[in-house]
């Protein structure tokens, strides 16, 4: 395995993230904490490397095809089950291991496996979710390492309706969600009216 050396993660960026103001949560965002070079090089490795598959998920009581390819990499033991499927870890690649040893001084948490979205198209998205599965604990950490295409991400609150926040996530962009916001608010990356590239997401995470 081929070494990877990454220079994101600046100590001028650890100390300005910017802080979303959304109650009940602990939500920072780093928009350029990799620079526009790594995040391009990472993005086609990634793209080439990566074993991405089209599973199938529970829906309203029938099997459909996620609407996006995924991958889930991770120590061997950390296996993952969301809507109704069972993901078993492929190996750490070298990209990947990188990546998570620049974001987990930021974050404070030492991760243990990593969930790989594919959106190829402006077609491909993710539904209103919250990342509260008994496998990820009481307060999870999870950190998202955006690249390729720049997709609007949407918050909005369980119970306080009138409370949505949207964010745009840039390539080599870091959002990281912790404390009580998988409690309390559910997030989703929505189908695009406009023509865009294809993305790619991470998102860093503690399997217990």
């Amino acid at each position: 395995m081929n070494d990877v050396s990454l220079q994101g993660g600046t100590d001028n960026l650890l100390d300005m993230p910017k802080t979303l103001a959304m109650s009940d949560a602990d939500v920072r965002f780093y928009p350029d904490f990799f620079d526009e070079s790594e995040a391009d090089q990472l993005f086609v490795k990634l793209t080439q490397t990566i074993p991405w598959r089209q599973d199938q998920i529970r829906l309203f009581g029938r099997w459909v095809d996620q609407p996006r390819l995924t991958a889930w990499h991770g120590d061997p033991s950390c296996s993952y089950t969301y809507s109704g499927m069972t993901m078993q870890p492929q190996a750490w690649t070298a990209e990947l291991l990188a990546i998570k040893g620049q974001i987990e001084p930021v974050a404070g948490v030492v991760f243990n496996s990593v969930l790989l979205n594919y959106y190829r198209t402006e077609h491909d998205s993710m539904g209103w979710h919250s990342d509260d599965e008994k496998e990820l604990g009481e307060n999870p950490v999870i950190a998202s390492v955006n690249l390729g295409a720049t997709r609007r991400f949407h918050f909005k609150h369980k119970h306080l309706k009138e409370q949505r926040v949207a964010l745009d996530l840039t390539a080599g962009s870091l959002l990281i969600m912790a404390g009580p916001t998988q409690h309390f608010w559910l997030h989703q990356v929505p189908k695009s009216a406009r023509s865009l590239g294809p993305r790619i997401n991470l998102t860093f995470r503690v399997i217990r």
